[in-house]
């Protein structure tokens, strides 16, 4: 099974850390991992076969991230049918905020509302806190990599 990680970034971060989830989830199963910009994917390509890794921040008032709105948008333009592709999803924001992670959250009731389904913890990094949001993803994807990909 292919690993497949999307991420939707705005200044980058999001992008740093999927970066860093290719390596470390190749540890795991048959070690194929593909990562992809969100704005550079089509919903139609989500396919029940692969298990998908969703890094997504969150901008302004808890939007989604100029990065992720393309691909979101086509989900609800398009409406796949969801139903047999599994995701897992670490969520970015700063709870100096009231709409901490909201964009991780946006994207993941999207998926599951197409029939996706959501595994494992649903991680929210903290900018404000003093844990590197690299280093909390590798913990964090070495559990779903246990669990789901081995």
């Amino acid at each position: 099974m292919a690993v497949v990680i999307l991420y939707g970034s705005e200044a980058g971060t999001a992008e740093q850390v999927a970066e860093h989830l290719v390596d470390v989830l190749s540890e795991f199963g048959d070690g194929d991992v593909a990562l992809y910009d969100m704005t550079d994917y089509d919903p139609g390509d989500l396919d029940p076969e692969d298990f998908h890794v969703v890094v997504c921040s969150t901008y302004g008032d808890g939007e989604l991230p100029t990065g992720a709105e393309p691909f979101h948008e086509a989900l609800e333009d398009d409406e796949p049918d969801l139903t047999g592709v599994r995701f897992a999803l670490f969520g970015m924001g700063d709870s100096v905020y009231d709409t901490f992670n909201r964009g991780g959250e946006i994207m993941a009731a999207k998926l599951v509302s197409l029939g996706a389904e959501q595994v494992g913890e649903h991680a929210r990094h903290d900018a404000s806190g003093s844990v590197k949001p690299t280093a909390q993803a590798e913990e964090w994807a070495r559990k779903i990599g246990a669990e789901f990909l081995s």
